[in-house]
């Protein structure tokens, strides 16, 4: 069975998991609908009833939801990670988010914002800036950067981010009843309306991903092999970056920032891909994060409509509990240069 058999195959099968997800997704909640009866109103067969309203207006906006972000996060996730060549890279952990938050946050307290299309301008800048800065204090000193110096910096930039964030919601009372439950990271509250609004900036976002992808492959070698075939290290990280950025800062200014899982998923479809004997190519790495992450996030989100029932737990806390864990293990077993 050649490689790219084993890629479809592999693609497939997790296609067929995310399809389980959403199943889930729309089936359980504070309200419990038979898989039988969601499929007979998703194919009109049961119009009219209080499950299909329940479907219509809530579930299926969300789930969608939770395709978009979870695939976008995922997808930025090993993306950075790819450029960085660290693995303990994520859109959370590297300050991304916490850049997109602290914009956001900005934007509602002192100017005034309440919209969700005023939201994702500050939220593409304020994820550019912190990128930058994580970046730029990652390479000071000896051996340039290294993963503890970048991932070291990220925290560093996260907690400044987040110290004024914290200092501007509690000036204005009306911004933290808005920034305590949207910063926890969750898909409720939010509409088909909203969905549109990011959808351009996360497809656009997930192209120049995706045509990073064969770039990414020579970079991994290293800049000057990536140079002498052909590739421009400068222009593939300038291309990656935007697309982190779309796709991050796109995905945080609607559902918040969920943490880890740009961290956990890249990793489970490295040990996927190694299992199948495709091997560490990007080409199948991004979409396979692209489908492994809306599983998870999916999951987390149904794990907590259901434990504390009718009350729900942000998806991001769940998704947080099981990211966690993962990290700590990450770096204690990898082999990271000295700082």
């Amino acid at each position: 069975m050649t490689r790219g058999i084993r890629g479809v195959l592999l693609l497939t099968g997790a296609a067929a998991v995310l399809l389980c997800g959403c199943l889930l997704s729309l089936a359980f909640g504070a309200l419990s609908i038979p898989p039988g009866d969601v499929v007979a109103v998703l194919t009109g067969r049961q119009d009219g009833t209080r499950f299909a309203d329940v479907l219509w207006s809530v579930r299926v906006p969300r789930t969608l939801l939770g395709l978009a972000t979870g695939a976008a996060l995922g997808v930025a996730g090993a993306l950075m990670q790819a450029l960085t060549r660290n693995p303990l890279a994520d859109p959370g952990i590297l300050g991304v988010s916490a850049g997109a938050s602290f914009a956001i946050v900005v934007s509602a307290g002192l100017l005034g914002v309440t919209s969700l299309s005023g939201y994702i301008w500050p939220a593409f800048l304020g994820a550019l800036l912190a990128s930058v800065a994580v970046y730029a204090l990652g390479g000071v000193g000896a051996f340039g950067q290294t993963p503890v110096k970048l991932a070291l910096a990220g925290v560093a930039v996260t907690a400044l981010l987040g110290s004024l964030t914290h200092g501007i919601v509690l000036t204005d009372p009306d911004a933290l009843d808005r920034f305590r439950f949207w910063s926890a990271g969750s898909l409720a509250g939010v509409g088909a309306d909203e969905l549109l609004w990011i959808t351009p900036f996360l497809v656009f976002g997930g192209f120049l991903a995706l045509a990073c992808a064969p770039a990414l492959n020579s970079l991994a070698l290293g800049d000057d092999v990536a140079a002498s075939l052909g590739r421009s290290p400068w222009l593939v990280r300038a291309q990656g970056t935007a697309a982190i950025t779309l796709l991050t800062g796109a995905s945080v200014a609607v559902i918040g920032p969920v943490v880890f899982l740009g961290l956990v998923v890249p990793h489970l479809a490295r040990v996927l891909t190694q299992r199948v004997g495709i091997g560490p190519d990007h080409r199948w790495l991004l979409p396979l994060s692209g489908l492994i992450a809306p599983a998870l996030l999916l999951a987390a989100d149904v794990v907590g409509r259901i434990v504390v029932r009718p009350v729900e737990i942000q998806s991001g806390v769940i998704v947080a509990l099981l990211g966690g864990p993962f990290f700590i293990v990450l770096v204690r077993r990898a082999r990271l240069r000295e700082i």
